[in-house]
């Protein structure tokens, strides 16, 4: 059996360039590697240099993302919301299952001031796997620093989706109303 040829740097970043940009769904890194016969490692990197050549890729628990140029009109705002993090899950799909997509969680920490991590949750199978991969990892919600307090800035098609998801956030007593 030969062995694949290591695709190698402008080149490789320029195809793992199209690969995200043509993928309508998130590529991991270690699909990426496989795809290029790297190591996951070398894909992080070029995603780096791809980043700071302007592109705009972002990591989710998914994978990487290609952020396209929206085509279609979209509203975005940012929510307060406080709850414990056993509720995450459960605000997580109120707000998937009124058509939103959750597209990030901000806080602000005393130290480091304000933190953003991208999310990109708009259906129920993605929330799965952001919740399954946070419990595999044994990684912490950023509200656990700021004791269940944080934002997202949600978008959806029009603003009466926002407003449902919103109204369903505040029955459950998870947002923060001014």
């Amino acid at each position: 059996m030969a062995e694949q040829k290591k695709i190698l740097g402008e080149e490789r970043r320029s195809l793992i360039l199209q690969q995200l940009k043509d993928s309508p769904v998130p590529l991991t890194g270690s699909e990426l590697a496989n795809r290029t016969n790297v190591s996951r490692q070398v894909i992080v990197g070029d995603i780096t240099l791809l980043k700071a050549k302007n592109e705009p890729i972002i990591a989710t628990s998914q994978g990487y993302i290609y952020l396209k140029q929206n085509s279609g009109t979209s509203f975005e705002r940012t929510i307060a919301c406080k709850h414990l993090p056993e509720d995450t899950e459960k605000e997580l799909y109120l707000l998937v299952d009124h058509g939103v997509l959750v597209k990030d969680v901000k806080i602000e920490h005393r130290i480091y001031g304000d933190l953003t991590a991208s999310i990109m949750v708009s259906n129920r199978q993605e929330v799965k796997q952001f919740i399954e991969n946070m419990q595999k990892t044994g990684a912490s919600l950023l509200s656990e620093l700021t004791e269940g307090i944080h934002l997202h800035t949600i978008s959806a098609s029009s603003t009466q989706v926002l407003d449902k998801a919103e109204a369903a956030l505040k029955a459950e007593g998870f947002m923060i109303e001014s």
